[in-house]
């Protein structure tokens, strides 16, 4: 299993795709699983946290949506196309 692609938000990779610290994929993670209180105050903790989301807030948003893997991978294909 994997993160599905996402951009980061820290200042260091801002919006290099899948180049995200602990902080975002773990963020992320939740996020797609539905625990968005939990992955709010992680992000709070870091002035960035707040851009990372909104950088991918479509993309997690049809992520937790999706049913399978193969979903997923649509979703990424989709949405990172003129990135990929």
């Amino acid at each position: 299993r994997r993160l599905p692609a996402l951009m980061a938000g820290n200042p260091i990779n801002y919006a290099n795709l899948g180049k995200l610290s602990s902080v975002e994929a773990l963020a992320g993670a939740l996020l797609i699983m539905g625990y968005n209180d939990e992955a709010a105050l992680i992000l709070n903790k870091f002035k960035w946290g707040h851009t990372f989301y909104e950088l991918n807030s479509y993309a997690l948003a049809e992520y937790a949506k999706a049913e399978n893997e193969v979903q997923m991978r649509d979703i990424e294909r989709e949405y990172f196309k003129r990135r990929a």
